[in-house]
């Protein structure tokens, strides 16, 4: 066997998701199973080169697992010939000059979401990597989740006949900081950071959406910022300037109509952090994060509304689990490694920058029709 190394500067990985999605669970994790397999006798192995404004969190990452590489310096590190691929899990607010940088200096991109904090930065970015050739590719995990896999399973068999209507609810509480402490950063609750649910969630949706049901062709949303005061990591209180919670309608093409709840203000009764109901002519199915039940048209009940009377029903219990049918790897891994073989095999790979730039469509045109209080039509976006 044959080692190719590959080198990746990653910028954020001091953050929560860059740390542990992105360097523990996917780069480190293809090193202890030995690289990529690439075939042919060939492993690729894969270098990271730590990359932050805080010298002693980066040390102290690169020590506790064993790297030896890390710098403050970002312009030296894009000087560095020898680094391949740019990866970015930064604050959204300094993501689109850093990737600038890095297009600029020839290296390939790998980002979190969203890639600019509007529309024509985020296109921008797709036309200046192809102006320069680099590949590029933005995170979109959610496709990889288990249980997204297995609906999709269902989409391509046929399972649903006539897609009708999809049903997302998404999130959990947020603790305000105060007496417990909060489990995302404060600047997730400042707009003038970046911060703000439509911004972080409506990317994922988009691309969830378009990839299994459809393109969105039109949005309608209503945002608001239920809690209005926080506590910060240092315990001091702020006034919270971004929406925690939004509520979206998204028309497909095809016909299909597409809700989605996404809240940092809700307390969950749900099985899993995020559920998708489907429902077609012939099924109807839920899918979380990990698992998916189903029911048939021919094994639906015929219920009848009687509301003088307990329920009688088990309504949970008339639906079936999908089986696993596979072996389902880490989705942040999963989607580094296609990208990895994207870079070095020039495999297809089709989850790029413009892709991204239709998540930031989507975001800035569910807070404009919430600040509208109307229907808005999503244009396909293009290079």
């Amino acid at each position: 066997m044959t080692r190719r190394t590959v080198r990746i500067a990653m910028n954020g990985v001091t953050g929560r998701m860059g740390h542990r999605q992105h360097l523990v669970r996917s780069i480190l994790a293809l090193r202890e199973q030995g690289g990529l397999d690439l075939g042919d006798g060939e492993i690729l192995w894969p270098e990271p080169v730590l990359v932050g404004r805080r010298e002693p969190a980066l040390r102290a990452l690169a020590e506790r697992h064993g790297l030896t590489e890390w710098s403050t310096d970002l312009d030296a590190v894009l000087a560095d010939d020898s680094v391949d691929i740019y990866f970015d899990a930064q604050v959204t607010s300094a993501r689109a000059e850093a990737i600038t940088k890095a297009i600029r200096a020839g290296k390939h991109i790998y980002t979190e979401k969203p890639t600019a904090g509007d529309l024509a930065g985020a296109l921008a970015l797709a036309r200046l990597a192809t102006e320069h050739g680099v590949k590029h590719g933005v995170v979109q995990d959610k496709l990889f989740l288990p249980g997204l896999l297995k609906l999709k399973r269902l989409i391509d068999g046929g399972f649903f006949g006539e897609i009708l209507s999809v049903r997302g609810e998404f999130g959990y509480w947020v603790f305000e900081g105060d007496w417990q402490d909060a489990q995302r950063p404060s600047w997730n609750y400042r707009a003038q950071d970046g911060g703000g649910i439509v911004v972080d969630m409506f990317p994922h949706w988009e691309y969830v959406l378009h990839e299994l049901f459809g393109r969105v062709t039109s949005v309608t949303a209503q945002v608001a910022t239920h809690v209005p005061r926080r506590w910060d990591e240092q315990g001091k209180p702020y006034e919270a300037t971004a929406d925690d919670a939004a509520y979206g309608i998204f028309q497909l093409e095809g016909g299909a109509i597409a809700q989605i709840n996404s809240s940092w203000t809700v307390r969950v009764n749900r099985d899993e952090l995020v559920e998708f109901q489907v429902d077609g002519t012939h099924g109807s199915a839920v899918a979380g994060l990990r698992n998916c039940r189903v029911q048939h048209r021919s094994a639906t009940p015929k219920p009848v509304w009687n509301p003088d009377i307990p329920a009688t029903e088990p309504f949970r219990d008339q639906w079936q689990e999908v089986p696993d049918n596979a072996e389902f790897d880490n989705g942040f891994k999963a989607q580094w490694e296609l990208f990895l073989r994207h870079v070095v095999l020039d495999e297809p790979y089709h989850w790029d920058l413009l892709a991204g730039a239709r998540g930031v469509q989507l975001a800035e045109l569910g807070l404009r029709s919430a600040a509208e209080g109307r229907r808005l039509d999503v244009p396909e976006v293009g290079l």
